[in-house]
């Protein structure tokens, strides 16, 4: 386990604070090992954390279709529902963990959930890890690790 000094933890809070692009969005299956780009080759999104403790998260997957009119049909607005992932609320860095407490959710289920990500900062990439859960888009049992790059 990580044992950052409080002056670390401090940077670390520090460094963190601004927007972040995504790159990357890899699942690992648990217990296979499977890996697979679950969003796609080419996944999009942001994630805010602001220097008051608050945070925003959205980001869809790759290639997504508009829908053929104005407004998506059911099947259309399913798939793009399926194809997202979007939340906001607060955030405290703990040692070696992330924990956002989710406030509004594209998924109710999520809402007034804490969802826990363990961190590696390295320059201007960040990479967020899930612990061992049922992803959100198919509930499969696995890690997904996300990697974002700091909006310059």
């Amino acid at each position: 386990m990580c044992t950052l000094r409080a002056q670390d933890l401090d940077a670390v809070k520090r460094n963190l604070v601004g927007t972040w692009r995504l790159v990357s969005y890899i699942r690992e299956e648990i217990p296979s090992g499977a890996k697979s780009n679950i969003m796609g080759p080419h996944p999009s999104g942001f994630l805010n954390y602001s220097s008051d403790g608050r945070m925003i998260v959205l980001y869809v997957g790759s290639d997504r279709k508009r829908p053929i009119g104005a407004v998506a049909n059911a099947s259309e607005a399913e798939t793009l529902y399926r194809d997202m992932l979007s939340y906001a609320g607060t955030y405290e860095v703990k040692r070696d963990v992330i924990i956002h407490h989710v406030r509004v959710s594209w998924n109710e289920s999520w809402t007034g959930t804490d969802q826990t990500r363990n961190y590696k900062l390295e320059g201007d990439r960040l990479s967020l890890m899930t612990t061992p859960s049922p992803d959100p888009v198919e509930g499969k049992l696995s890690v997904r690790t996300l990697v974002w790059e700091r909006v310059k």
